[in-house]
């Protein structure tokens, strides 16, 4: 009589007994707790190389500003090879208004574009250059500008381009109204230095009527970007201290009428200025010292998007 045959299969986990299972229980409390360090160490790597940056690129310059004066205080942040100043607050962008002569409009049916023309990289802009030879009359003024990145750190932006232009005295501006459209002097480009700095020596503009008191300037990327409008990285307005704006005009030959047009409007009123925050005016605003007989000298530091 054969026996049945008999079948052998594979001796499962569960029929190992009590001593296999502690065994096993502690292997995998151990496979725990090397994953969790490896987890623990993945993620610490990924923040030391900021692999999760959501926030971009933030400016890390900060200030107090006095709205009052345009000066500003504060830490300083020092990119790679660069000089900053306490604050680059990116400036305003405003309108160019209707005399830029930069290309984008007319006069008496001719493109005006002072900018192509030799002569007008200059510091010096109180005289007209090229084949006029005027000189603008008024309270001297010299500038210093320092042109910051406020997308990057406020790193000082070498190589650029400012335009800057501005009303005479009496509120009229070169190469527009009549009485000065031969001349092109208060008009001048310059491009910055390793410090982002550039200089110009000009007039105390007028007040002329619906306007406070300001100066235009336009950024480009480089000097030879700066050849015409449409490649210009920023548009935008210098306003003037109201307190010196009136010493001057109370005090100085040939602004009479801006005394009267300065009492008409202020920074709120003003349709260019009247819609920015203190902050913005205070990045807008230079500091002044000086007199009317000696002239006044000014610092501001203008935060580009660049």
């Amino acid at each position: 009589m054969k026996r049945a045959p008999t079948h052998h299969h594979p001796l499962d986990d569960h029929d190992r007994g009590l001593q296999h299972d502690l065994e096993q229980l502690a292997a995998l409390k151990q496979r725990r707790r090397v994953l969790g360090m490896m987890l623990s160490g993945s993620a610490l790597l990924m923040a030391g190389c900021g692999g999760d940056d959501s926030s971009g690129s933030t400016t890390t310059a900060s200030s107090t500003s006095d709205s009052s004066s345009g000066s500003s205080s504060g830490s300083t942040s020092t990119g790679t090879g660069s000089t900053t100043s306490g604050t680059c607050t990116a400036a305003a962008e405003e309108t160019e208004g209707p005399y830029p002569s930069d290309g984008s409009n007319t006069v008496s049916g001719q493109v005006s574009n002072v900018l192509s023309e030799s002569g007008v990289v200059r510091g010096d802009i109180r005289n007209s250059f090229g084949g006029s030879s005027g000189v603008a009359a008024g309270v001297p003024l010299t500038l210093t500008l320092t042109l910051l990145n406020s997308n990057n750190l406020c790193q000082a932006l070498s190589g650029y381009a400012i335009y800057l232009w501005h009303c005479t005295r009496d509120g009229n501006y070169s190469l527009y109204s009549s009485s000065v459209r031969d001349e092109n002097y208060l008009r001048g480009v310059q491009v910055a230095d390793a410090n982002g700095q550039v200089t110009f020596t000009t007039i105390f503009p007028g007040c002329y009527s619906g306007r406070y008191p300001h100066i235009h300037f336009e950024i480009y990327s480089s000097l030879s970007m700066a050849t015409l409008y449409t490649n210009k990285i920023l548009t935008s307005q210098l306003a003037l201290p109201r307190d010196i704006c009136s010493t001057v005009y109370n005090g100085a030959t040939g602004y009479s009428a801006s005394v009267t047009n300065l009492s008409r409007v202020t920074i709120a009123s003003d349709g260019i200025f009247g819609d920015n925050s203190a902050a913005q005016m205070a990045a807008m605003t230079p500091t002044l010292s000086g007199s009317v007989a000696d002239g006044y000298t000014g610092t501001l530091t203008i935060g580009v998007p660049a």
